[in-house]
C-alpha cells in the first residue's frame, strides 16, 4: 500500500470506469446513470481535495497497476469514505480490509469519530461496511 501523489491521480481513472460498470450493473433503480461527471473532473476534483489537505488516497498496487484505492475525506472534524474499490480480480485476499483499516486508523489519528459513506441502492458493499460498525442511518430518494 502507498499513499498516492497528485502527480499519479490519474492512475485511479481504470478503477473509477470499473465502479461505474459495478454500479449499472447493480443498482436496483438507476442502471445506466454511472459516472454521474466525466473521470476528468472527478479526477481533477481528487488532486484538488488532496493538494488542500481535506483529502487522503491510499492504493495497492502491483507492477504499477492500481488494483484498489481509498479516499478519505475530513472536514471540520467529520469523515467521509468518499471512494474504496477493489477490482473485481482482486477481490478476497484482504485488500478492501487494508483499505478499510486504513481509513480507519487516519479517522482515529484525527480524532473523528462521525463518518459516513454512501452506497449505491444494490450494492452488497453494505455488508463489507457493517463489519466495521456502519449502519443505515438514511435512504436519499432521487429523480434523475
Amino acid at each position: 500500500m502507498k499513499e498516492l501523489p497528485c502527480s499519479e491521480i490519474y492512475k485511479l481513472e481504470g478503477c473509477l470506469k470499473a465502479l461505474a460498470d459495478h454500479h449499472n450493473m447493480v443498482s436496483v433503480n438507476f442502471p445506466g446513470t454511472y459516472p454521474k461527471r466525466p473521470y476528468s473532473e472527478t479526477l481533477q476534483s481528487f488532486e484538488t481535495d488532496v493538494k488542500s489537505g481535506k483529502s487522503k488516497i491510499m492504493v495497492i498496487e502491483s507492477e504499477n497497476e492500481i488494483l484498489g484505492f481509498c479516499k478519505i475525506d475530513v472536514c471540520e472534524g467529520q469523515g467521509k469514505i468518499d471512494y474504496l474499490i477493489v477490482l473485481k480480480e482482486f477481490r478476497g485476499k484482504g485488500y478492501g480490509d487494508m483499505l478499510m483499516n486504513w481509513a480507519m486508523d487516519q479517522f482515529k489519528q484525527r480524532g473523528v469519530d462521525q463518518i459516513e459513506i454512501k452506497v449505491a441502492d444494490g450494492n452488497n458493499a453494505i455488508k463489507f461496511y457493517e463489519k466495521y460498525g456502519f449502519k443505515m442511518n438514511a435512504h436519499i430518494l432521487r429523480m434523475m
